[in-house]
């Protein structure tokens, strides 16, 4: 699903709601996770789940091209662990 058919699904979820005020709703959204993670915060909805930041540390690493040897950085990567109810809804 794209983001154009999320906002056209949310559209169709809300009576009343113009299409405009649907994908604002949903750039809020996102930009909200996007500066809640960025502090350094977690992000969690009580059963459907977590929104993250996680350390990846530095390693070793091989150029496919080359085949030569190089140091990767250490790095913040954003994470999402589903919750309960997400893992029952899709296991049906």
């Amino acid at each position: 699903m794209t983001k154009s058919e999320f906002v056209d699904a949310v559209n169709d979820r809300v009576e009343g709601m113009s299409r405009k005020h649907a994908g604002e709703a949903v750039d809020a959204m996102l930009e909200t996770i996007t500066e809640t993670l960025k502090r350094g915060s977690d992000v969690t909805f009580s059963g459907f789940g977590k929104f993250h930041v996680a350390e990846r540390g530095a390693r070793e690493g091989v150029n496919p091209r080359t085949g030569e040897r190089m140091q990767i950085p250490a790095s913040k990567v954003p994470r999402f662990t589903a919750g309960s109810g997400l893992k029952t809804a899709v296991k049906k």
